[in-house]
């Protein structure tokens, strides 16, 4: 490493001080991702555990949990013990949306995780069937509202997709039935197959599927648009300024885990994000990289937290038992 790049690092904290590569775990890191392999979250954490090869010898394992909308992981982390080997890979629903959409969550963000660092984010596309006799959002909505009804399907109750069908069918006046799929592969299957007539998925997952022309992608909910999509228009763009939203990606630990140990693994993530290679990887797939630390990412869940209630008590969601 030349001079001129040690010090840049140095700046930005992002090398690794001898006291803090010592509060490393001597044992492989376990990310608890709570959802199935494939779907985004699982994807951009993978990216995560191999960028840090070299930051963390030991290693990463990343374990797949999914179930309950990610409930099932972040009550596993939770309870596990603070010695820094077992961490959530978590998203935007576990860890700012499931205060308002659960009556009896099994954890609280707030007080049972300790920030590590924030990853990533990723829009949405809301996406039709190739078949379906539309080709933008002003088309689509007026197909919907001579219908009785429109299925929209989601990848879970209380999921930012669930609620982005929710929000868009409400402004647009459409008469809406979601169709909750458990498994990131059964609700693509059904999107694909005509089942469902809309659905807002994450860009790296269904970017290709509307490259190839198996899906028509009609808005984007982001603020601008995606460059996997760039003829895509925004929510925004399509008439709906107020419906921007998008997921989020971070690593927490077990609430009591040791300061020393919380900053190196931060200073590890924040290396490995802050490298190149990683960086293009993430953009490729659609994910726009973060690397904000312990402070940042804490103040961001505590503001989505509150975002999100604000939402979820607008749809008139009731919570799950």
């Amino acid at each position: 490493m030349n001079a001129s790049r040690r010090a840049v690092l140095a700046a930005a904290g992002l090398l690794f001080p001898m006291t803090s590569r010592a509060a490393l775990p001597d044992r492989p890191i376990r990310f608890v991702l709570g959802f199935p392999a494939g779907s985004g979250p699982d994807l951009v954490g993978r990216m995560l555990a191999d960028g840090l090869k070299d930051a963390w010898p030991a290693g990463v394992v990343v374990d797949n949990k999914p179930g309950a909308a990610g409930a099932i992981a972040a009550q596993e982390v939770a309870r596990a013990a603070p010695d820094g080997t077992t961490l959530l890979f978590g998203e935007v629903g576990q860890l700012a949306m499931a205060p308002s959409t659960y009556a009896r969550l099994p954890y609280d963000p707030a007080r049972d995780f300790a920030a590590v660092a924030e990853v990533a984010a990723i829009d949405f596309a809301f996406v039709v069937p190739a078949s379906l006799p539309v080709n933008d959002l002003a088309g689509y909505i007026a197909w919907g509202r001579a219908r009785p009804q429109v299925f929209m399907g989601t990848f879970g109750a209380g999921t930012p997709g669930h609620f982005g069908v929710a929000m868009l069918a409400n402004e647009a006046g459409l008469r809406h039935e979601a169709v909750h799929f458990r498994a990131t592969g059964d609700a693509m299957t059904a999107i694909l197959g005509g089942d469902v007539q809309g659905m807002f998925g994450s860009l790296a997952l269904v970017a290709p599927h509307v490259q190839a022309g198996r899906l028509k992608a009609l808005a984007v909910s982001g603020p601008e648009r995606a460059a996997l999509l760039p003829a895509v228009p925004t929510l925004g763009e399509s008439g709906y300024p107020g419906l921007s939203f998008h997921s989020w990606f971070g690593l927490v630990a077990p609430a009591a885990t040791p300061a020393a140990t919380l900053a190196s693994l931060e200073s590890g993530v924040l290396a490995a994000i802050a490298a190149a290679p990683l960086r293009a990887r993430m953009a490729e797939a659609g994910f726009r990289p973060a690397g904000r630390g312990r402070d940042a990412f804490t103040t961001l869940m505590r503001e989505e937290t509150r975002r999100w209630a604000e939402v979820v008590r607008a749809t008139g969601f009731r919570a799950i038992e």
